[in-house]
Parts: structure tokens; sequence; C-alpha cells
């Protein structure tokens, strides 16, 4: 199933939950070995990681201060050029 993201939907979402600037937490899953992909989208923040019970893939939790939900949704935009990775 190719399932559309609505960036305006979501950006409505951040901005009526949160105030800016804020913390943020991302967190994504990639393939073993990709970490430093997703960790070089947010440099100098928090990072915290995970392997999963087979080692397949890595969790990956960064915590970064957001200027806005524009600032946000870059993150996300970059991070979807990561092959393998998923954004929740």
């Amino acid at each position: 199933m190719n399932k559309t993201f609505d960036k305006e939907a979501f950006k409505e979402k951040l901005e009526a939950q949160m105030t800016f600037p804020a913390l943020y937490m991302f967190k994504f899953i990639v393939p073993a070995g990709q970490e430093h992909e997703v960790a070089a989208l947010l440099p100098n923040n928090a990072i915290e990681t995970k392997s999963s019970s087979k080692g397949k893939y890595v969790s990956v939790t960064i915590q970064a201060m957001m200027g806005s939900s524009g600032m946000v949704l870059d993150v996300y935009e970059r991070a979807s050029k990561i092959e393998g990775v998923i954004s929740l």
C-alpha cells in the first residue's frame, strides 16, 4: 500500500500540539550499519540506538531542539532519502 504523506496536515498537528522552539523526539528504524546516516541528520544531539533481536535493524532516537514545525518537516524530508529508513 502506497500511502502519501500530508505535510500540511502534519505541520498543523505539530503547531497545535507544540509551542516552538521545543525539544522534539525523532524516532527512526534503519537497517543495521546505517545508523550513522540518521545521526548525521542532527549532529551534536543526544542519540540512542537499540538493535533488533536478530540484529538486522537498529532503532534510532534523537532528541533535538527545533525552532519551528518547518524544521521538523525538513528533518523528516532529509531522512526519507535514506534507503530503508522508517520514520515513526
